[in-house]
């Protein structure tokens, strides 16, 4: 099996005492789960983590033992990981016997297992966190798991949901720390698969939207393992939907466009942005866009795109932690050039959903004056039906001689059209506001 030789090679790592010492106070000790901010997800060094995955770690450690008031690991944090992973090794190693023997008793008296198929690999999409937005599919697999492997973003709600016999394993990834590579997790899922196991990779959002779920699916398939893939709700649409914000809305946008806001090379310089992402008839919405976002508003405005835009962001969409009380601030609306600054300003954390486009306007949570926003929906909405109305005019004059009543219909265009522009002005639109909505 894949893994088991990759095992080898870990074996050699040495722990060393002090970063034992501060591996197992993390498993061990409540005190460290303080030094996070509540949060739904799994971070990366919290006691929830270690709690859920206890079972990696009970040769190594006594409940009893490893009391330390310290959780500080940042300046060593490449040396906690290989030490995390070399406490894992002897646990992973038995759990690999375990299901190779279960699928040998499985194919017959004979007990050649090499008759036996591999197990399948699920990729599991599980929304931006709320359980209640799973599909039933999703919840049906969850259940059924010999092995799950689960991401930061999978919220501790819906991990509430896996079977009573199952493991879980934790291989998120966050900046600054990555618990397992790649690769790493590539030839885990491998592993447990050519032991027969029904493996599930538990992924936020949707596995195929910015979620790698493309390149475990090309792995797995390439060493003949079957995979099936569980669509989510992507972070967009449930975020969107949470807000009151239509993707695409008729004469607003007529396309929506994703983003990744993550720097391949790290650093705060974002991917590169085409000139036709700066369209003013479009939504776009960054993902993993919050350290990128200052150059990225930059760059969309230098592309073209009004520096008015409304845009939002939106800290931990669908969870509770989006619904606390209004004084702890977890989402932001302003105008794209005030975006990055307001964001700055109230220490909105990862993850966090950007949404960029008119559409944003029509959330019930703009926080434009009624008045002023009333008269947007106007001149959003007018325009397309004006450009109409006068089209369908020029068509009427062409046919006159064959309409007796084409003058008396020009007549009525000409009153409505009046009348659509008197109720506009009727509504106090400075020539400021309507140039920049109609842009």
């Amino acid at each position: 099996m894949a893994l088991v030789y990759k095992l080898q090679a870990f074996s050699s790592f040495s722990v060393s005492a002090q970063n034992y010492n501060k591996v197992t106070s993390l498993i061990t000790n409540p005190i460290c789960s303080l030094h996070y901010k509540s949060s739904p997800f799994t971070e990366k060094h919290s006691i929830e983590r270690y709690q859920r995955d206890r079972w990696l770690y009970q040769n190594q450690v006594e409940l009893s033992q490893y009391q330390s008031s310290s959780c500080s690991l940042s300046s060593e944090s490449e040396s906690i990981r290989e030490d995390d992973i070399a406490l894992q090794l002897p646990e992973l190693k038995k759990l690999l016997e375990v299901l190779k023997k279960k699928r040998e008793s499985c194919c017959g008296n004979d007990g050649d297992g090499e008759k036996c198929g591999p197990g399948n690999v699920f990729l599991v999409g599980t929304g931006p966190g709320d359980p209640e937005l799973l599909t039933l599919k999703a919840v049906k697999v969850v259940q059924k798991a010999d092995i799950l492997l689960y991401d930061r973003l999978v919220s501790n709600d819906v991990l509430e949901l896996v079977g009573p016999d199952a493991r879980l394993l934790y291989v998120g990834k966050t900046a600054g720390y990555h618990s397992r590579t790649q690769e790493e997790i590539h030839e885990l899922l491998l592993s447990f698969a050519e032991a027969g196991a029904t493996v599930v990779r538990l992924k936020g959002g949707d596995p195929l939207v910015f979620g790698r779920g493309g390149e475990e699916m090309d792995f797995l398939q390439q060493q003949g393992i079957q995979v099936k893939v569980i669509p989510g709700i992507t972070s967009a649409s449930g975020i969107a939907a949470e807000l009151g914000i239509p993707l695409t809305h008729r004469g607003v946008a007529n396309s929506v466009r994703f983003l990744t806001g993550h720097s391949r090379n790290g650093g705060t310089d974002p991917l590169f942005v085409a000139e036709s992402s700066a369209d003013p008839d479009s939504t776009l919405v960054v993902y993993m866009g919050l350290s990128t976002l200052p150059a990225l508003a930059l760059k969309l405005m230098q592309h073209g795109l009004p520096a008015n835009t409304p845009a939002a962001a939106v800290e931990r969409g669908t969870t509770p932690q989006q619904r606390m009380p209004f004084k702890i601030i977890t989402q932001v609306f302003a105008e794209l050039n005030d975006l990055a600054d307001k964001v700055a300003r109230e220490e909105l954390v990862s993850p966090t959903l950007i949404i960029i486009g008119k559409v944003v306007a029509l959330s019930p949570l703009w926080p434009l004056p009624s008045k002023e926003a009333s008269c947007l929906m106007e001149v959003l909405y007018l325009k397309p039906l004006l450009n109409r109305l006068l089209l369908l005019m020029v068509l009427i004059h062409k046919k006159q001689d064959e309409c007796s009543k084409g003058s008396c219909t020009v007549l009525c265009l000409t009153s409505l059209v009046s009348n659509s522009e008197q109720s506009i002005m009727m509504h106090g639109c400075d020539e400021n506001l309507s140039d920049r909505s109609l842009t």
